[in-house]
């Protein structure tokens, strides 16, 4: 049985219900990177769209600079502004403006705070279990099926490693 809170209904029915009920989650790593947010669509039973109430706090970045293969992104700003890492650019992004990451497009992307004050927007991706994440700076590719991560620079080709001649039998 889950005990996490939700707005499904004793039916299993996802009922409306207000942002502020979802609980407040928060993560940081080090002093540069971290957030606070609310998982509006896993507290609503929803599986294959990720929508997150999201807070960036001043000088603090969203995450790694990353793209996605299989997957689309995109964020509204509601209050505040921050920097998006588009590639080598830089965008200013306030209230009102909104952005889109395609699958596939191979430019690392993240938010970082430049204010004096909190940044509030929505993300909004999808939750495919095959997803392949790209992060250019580290080098790193993370492969959602398997739950793990490798060096890009440790790249094979198709037939390294393997066998090729046949054996004589015996």
């Amino acid at each position: 049985m889950n005990d996490k809170p939700t707005s499904l209904n004793a039916e299993g029915i996802s009922e409306p219900f207000a942002s502020e009920n979802v609980p407040l989650e928060e993560w940081s790593k080090g002093t540069r990177y971290g957030s606070k947010f609310r998982y509006l669509s896993g507290f609503g039973g929803a599986n294959h769209v990720g929508v997150a109430l999201e807070e960036l706090a001043p000088g603090k970045e969203s995450n790694m600079n990353h793209y996605h293969m299989l997957e689309e992104e995109q964020a509204f700003i509601l209050e505040g502004e921050m920097t998006l890492r588009l590639g080598s650019k830089t965008y200013r992004m306030k209230a009102g403006d909104h952005v889109c990451f395609p699958a596939g497009q191979k430019v690392g992307h993240s938010f970082y705070n430049h204010s004096d004050a909190p940044c509030r927007f929505i993300m909004i991706g999808e939750k495919n279990p095959n997803e392949v994440v790209v992060y250019p700076e580290t080098g790193r590719v993370g492969v959602r099926l398997l739950s793990e991560g490798y060096d890009k620079t440790a790249t094979m080709e198709y037939w390294q490693g393997a066998d090729t001649e046949r054996k004589p039998h015996s």
